[in-house]
């Protein structure tokens, strides 16, 4: 059985002075701090807690800002929580880092391996997406030439078939059906639908609320690296319309200087 625990995780940003000391003046005449030496730090996770089984489809949402990406990162395993644990049971697949593994001078061809290797493929996975990917990527003879003469289509098809070429028991995403043509935004749909028909548990994070509704039988509503309210679909999605129509009370980010 899959399985995802999240138990208490915080995370936060330091923020150090590399741009002069004008940030750090700023921010402690905004806070009404002294002078001082040190980094500021934006929390982007708080004492965040969530469980997860086989059957789960959650959907995140909230503001810009909210902490979304930040979580689907720690539970991608590209972050971690610098307080709390995070537990995973299964082989998870995360569609969130849209140039991870790739080099712009490589083809896109030679830029299949490594992105699966971080992936976790084997050598057998690695064989077959060799031979799958040019052909659902479409990319044609283009599948040889350095990925820095792509155009943001042709790289968003060959980095969705890389990352789609293998399966496991956890997928972690966020937008991707956001970027390409209406062709491929059909094509990638389709081939979604698949991973999630044989995937145990699906963490989707998207500003579209009816791909959430389409997809996901629980919400995460977050603010300020909070969780706001989980739970099914229809009911946090009809809390999280009337909230956003009001201003959030007692959710504060973490700012520190010292």
């Amino acid at each position: 059985m899959a399985a995802v625990t999240v138990e208490n995780a915080s995370f936060w940003y330091p923020v150090y002075d590399v741009t002069g000391r004008s940030l750090k003046v700023s921010m402690m005449r905004l806070l009404g701090s002294g002078a001082g030496e040190g980094v500021v730090e934006v929390q982007a996770l708080s004492d965040v807690s969530l469980e997860l089984k086989d059957g789960d489809r959650l959907g995140l949402i909230g503001r810009n800002g909210a902490g979304k990406s930040t979580l689907l990162k720690v539970l991608a395993g590209l972050l971690h929580p610098q307080r709390g644990k995070i537990k995973i049971r299964g082989r998870r697949i995360a569609l969130i880092s849209r140039g991870i593994g790739i080099h712009p001078e490589l083809s896109g061809y030679r830029n299949i391996e490594l992105p699966m290797r971080l992936l976790g493929a084997n050598e057998a996975e690695i064989s077959r997406a060799k031979e799958e990917v040019p052909v659902w990527s479409g990319l044609g003879d283009f599948i040889h030439l350095p990925v820095r003469t792509y155009s943001d289509g042709m790289r968003a098809r060959l980095l969705f078939a890389i990352c789609t070429a293998i399966r496991g028991e956890v997928l972690i995403m966020d937008e991707w059906l956001s970027a390409g043509d209406a062709d491929f935004v059909h094509k990638a749909q389709l081939r979604l639908n698949e991973m999630l028909d044989t995937t145990k548990i699906v963490v989707l994070s998207s500003h579209s609320l009816e791909i959430i509704r389409s997809i996901c039988n629980l919400v995460c509503w977050m603010e300020h690296g909070r969780i706001v309210m989980v739970g099914p679909t229809q009911e946090v999605l009809a809390a999280y319309l009337q909230g956003v129509q009001r201003p959030l009370q007692g959710a504060d980010r973490r700012i520190s200087i010292g």
